[in-house]
């Protein structure tokens, strides 16, 4: 990688050029990193729902053309001036959002929603200079989440790459980089379940599992998966969830019936589908004097939140959390690690694998609702 350093690369990138439109494989131009920014190799990348949502760009201000893609590993090519935490060589995760270890929220151990690198999704450039490190036919690409990890190489500021231990496979770590991270964390650092609890996870996506994978992390005793889909239940045992409950199936809200199941409410819920009523349900599930629910999903912005104050008052705990409150780049090493010792199964999140070239089979796996993680080699 040496005889790249401090010159343009040329790679290639998936380029979404339109909404809704297949991705195009071109070659672009990826400039050199500038202060405090890391110019990576991306070996493997994920697709996300949030990748998603924005190559459709409904109900938004779309963003084209763009790169899109952040759930990825790479290697360090080269780094800027000002950066001395990361060398090249070094295995990483750009993550979606950052820690820039200056800021209030970084300083604080109960956040982690850094002021400089918080998720923006309407940025399509660098932070430094404002301008975009990707040129496609003489033309300025979008980044995208500060990420844009559908490509050979990308340029990261340096504060939204977590260093790995070299030794962790990047075809399964790279998953950590959003959504798997999100649940886990919502219930071991947010939810907090004691062993033997009780534990509900609304929506059984990726997130969802994630979720329901930490509460088995955590031992608990009963998981119970609600979902509107059934044909999520059987895959969802692996993730340890044991009881599924159909919310169309009853004639009663869904929290009345999980309260007559469990004496009086769970212990711990953890909604992961942005769904108002679903979070709702999650909240008045849980048992009065000591039950918490974590809401993950991000609803519409016009949503509201209604429930009786007293649900409040008898000592149930409601909990927003953002990337299931990991900083990235202090605390994703140690979720790396719990693979590493097999405490966390990474594997039963993967369903599918594909190549770079056949990127677009993996956006249509998730436009039919197949599978939950599908791996992009970049090396074809």
């Amino acid at each position: 990688m040496a005889s790249t350093v401090g010159i343009p690369i040329i790679c290639n990138a998936a380029v979404s050029w339109e909404a809704g439109k297949p991705l195009v494989i071109e070659k672009v131009e990826v400039a050199p990193p500038k202060a405090m920014e890391v110019r990576v190799k991306i070996k493997y990348t994920s697709l996300c729902h949030t990748d998603l949502y924005f190559w459709e760009a409904k109900d938004q201000t779309p963003l084209f053309p763009r790169i899109f893609g952040h759930e990825a590993a790479g290697i360090v090519e080269s780094v800027g001036e000002g950066v001395t935490e990361l060398k090249e060589g070094d295995h990483v995760l750009p993550v979606f959002t950052g820690e820039c270890k200056e800021c209030v929220h970084c300083k604080s151990e109960e956040s982690n929603m850094c002021d400089l690198l918080r998720i923006n999704t309407d940025r399509g450039v660098m932070l430094s200079d404002g301008r975009s490190r990707f040129t496609a036919k003489g033309i300025p690409i979008n980044h995208f989440l500060g990420t844009s990890t559908f490509s050979e190489y990308t340029v990261v500021h340096v504060g939204s790459l977590a260093k790995l231990d070299p030794s962790a496979p990047l075809d399964k770590v790279c998953i950590l980089s959003c959504g798997i991270s999100t649940g886990l964390g919502a219930t071991l650092n947010v939810a907090k379940p004691k062993k033997g609890s009780t534990v509900a996870i609304f929506g059984l996506g990726a997130v969802g599992l994630g979720a329901a994978e930490g509460a088995r992390i955590a031992g608990a005793s009963r998981i119970i998966g609600v979902d509107f889909n059934p044909n999520r239940f059987e895959g969802a045992r692996k993730f340890g969830i044991n009881e599924f409950l159909n919310p169309k199936d009853y004639d009663k809200p869904i929290q009345e019936v999980i309260a007559e199941k469990t004496n009086g409410g769970v212990d711990r819920s953890v909604e992961c589908t942005g769904n108002v009523d679903a979070m709702i349900s999650a909240f008045e599930c849980v048992h009065d004097g000591w039950g918490v629910a974590v809401l993950v999903g991000v609803p519409s912005k016009d949503a509201k939140f209604i429930t009786k104050p007293i649900n409040l008052l008898n000592e149930r705990t409601l909990k927003g959390t953002f990337f299931g409150n990991y900083k990235p780049r202090s605390d994703l090493p140690s979720v790396v690690d719990m693979y590493m010792r097999k405490e966390l199964e990474l594997e039963k999140f993967i369903t599918h694998r594909v190549t770079f070239s056949e990127i677009n089979k993996a956006f249509d796996l998730m436009v039919k609702g197949e599978g939950l993680r599908c791996i992009i080699s970049m090396d074809d």
